[in-house]
């Protein structure tokens, strides 16, 4: 089956990011650089790993600037509830991160500052066209992004061997995989599906679906479109045939069933390499797992992020130029990716950084060099956009998973409370 739609053009995006805020203008014009060299103090709020000896990093290669970080929450855990209080009580740090599908809610909420006036003009210009797309909104940029974390998948490739099957291109060969591996093990399955982290966003971007777009000056929402509706379709006979298992996402039980051979794939992102590896070298898996950029729909190789951070100034930073100075040596320079270290496996955003990231990576642990997939994973990276609020889409979402009955009726759901929730904001939306 063919998935792939005709891209919104350029036009079309830009536009989406004017009605974050009802159309109304997003954050309050920053103070133009000033001439002298920006000095001071800088509060930095950030829940990555890593981050605390980044800011130290920073402080010991210069003398103007003193970064001081705190470490904040997850989105999932209250962080966002918390930064936004403290932006409104002007409590607020001074550089921020936010993950992509949040930020055009902060937009809208005027509390960031809009970054052309701050960072250096040919800084944006750097980066992939779709990817500075998650970050502009109107004729501003109101982040940097951090890292643009392709979707990959992680296969168990000992398991795929012994079933007689290659890693697979095409979401037929993924189906036609997950029938092998049963086929040798009856209560093995080739991965899993997330009911509380499901993947419904990633995996219908990777197959030409746009959730939000603009239309005639309102906001479009498709959640339930119809190439939304065959991925989900696909998922759910591969659930109903016990090809894949339903369950909690990074649950006791999945690291147990990673651990037994019963789950032998994982639909994630590149983030997600270190994960697995905790998960699972304990059991002696090392070398057995391989990463794969995501199967195409119809011979055509299609990507889509999995996630992915931003960093940005709110709108009433005491010290902005200050803070642009270092936002723009944490997303940009070599040094600030040697001294996160191994924390992780972030795919960088900003061009020339992986080679870096790689270096100080765990990656041993894999059968094929995972950042060379990486690279795979993002070479076709379709347009998308995130909602004004897509915090209530997020919500509907994991609820209808766990309450419908099929993922088809989930985006259904999803689809109604999402417009229900926008248009209780006073926006403007059409289905």
């Amino acid at each position: 089956m063919s998935l792939r739609r005709t891209s919104l053009s350029a036009v079309a995006l830009a536009a989406t990011s004017v009605l974050v805020a009802g159309c109304a203008a997003g954050g309050q014009a920053a103070e133009p650089v000033p001439t002298d060299t920006p000095k001071g103090e800088v509060t930095f709020w950030s829940f990555l790993s890593g981050m605390s000896d980044v800011a130290a990093a920073f402080n010991a290669s210069q003398d103007d600037i003193t970064v001081k970080f705190e470490e904040i929450p997850n989105g999932a855990n209250g962080g966002y509830t918390k930064l936004s209080a403290a932006i409104e009580s002007g409590s607020g740090p001074d550089v921020v991160g936010i993950e992509y599908d949040r930020l055009p809610g902060f937009v809208a909420a005027e509390q960031l500052a809009p970054l052309d006036d701050l960072v250096s003009d040919d800084v944006l210009g750097e980066y992939d066209e779709q990817v500075r797309t998650l970050v502009s909104f109107g004729d501003a940029a109101y982040a940097l992004p951090y890292d643009a974390p392709p979707m990959v998948i992680w296969y168990r490739q000992d398991v795929l061997e012994a079933a007689g099957v290659e890693v697979p291109t095409t979401w037929d060969e993924f189906e036609e995989a997950a029938r092998a591996v049963k086929a040798v093990n009856p209560d093995a399955y080739l991965t899993s599906f997330f009911t509380n982290e499901p993947q419904l966003a990633p995996m219908s971007w990777q197959a030409g679906a746009e959730w939000f777009s603009v239309e005639d000056d309102s906001w479009k929402v498709g959640v339930d479109d119809s190439t939304s509706q065959e991925v989900a379709d696909y998922w759910q006979r591969l659930i109903d045939e016990g090809l894949v298992k339903k369950q909690l996402g990074f649950s006791d039980e999945w690291t147990a069933d990673l651990n037994n051979g019963v789950v032998n794939a994982w639909v994630g992102g590149s983030w997600s390499a270190s994960a697995l590896k905790t998960r699972t070298e304990a059991s002696g898996q090392a070398g057995k797992w391989v990463a794969a950029a995501p199967p195409s729909w119809d011979g055509e190789p299609t990507s889509a992020l999995s996630g992915g951070t931003s960093f940005a100034i709110p709108e009433n930073s005491d010290n902005a130029a200050a803070a642009a100075v270092f936002l723009e040596w944490l997303v940009t320079s070599p040094e600030a990716i040697e001294a996160r270290g191994a924390v992780g496996t972030a795919y960088l955003a900003y061009p020339g950084l992986n080679d870096v990231a790689a270096s100080v990576a765990p990656t041993d642990y894999y059968a094929n060099d995972i950042y060379a997939v990486f690279d795979e994973a993002s070479a076709d990276l379709g347009p998308w956009a995130w909602g004004p609020k897509y915090d209530l889409t997020a919500t509907a979402l994991k609820d209808s998973v766990t309450t419908s009955p099929t993922l088809s009726d989930a985006l259904a759901s999803t689809q109604k409370a999402t417009v229900g929730g926008l248009e209780k904001l006073g926006l403007d939306i059409k289905e």
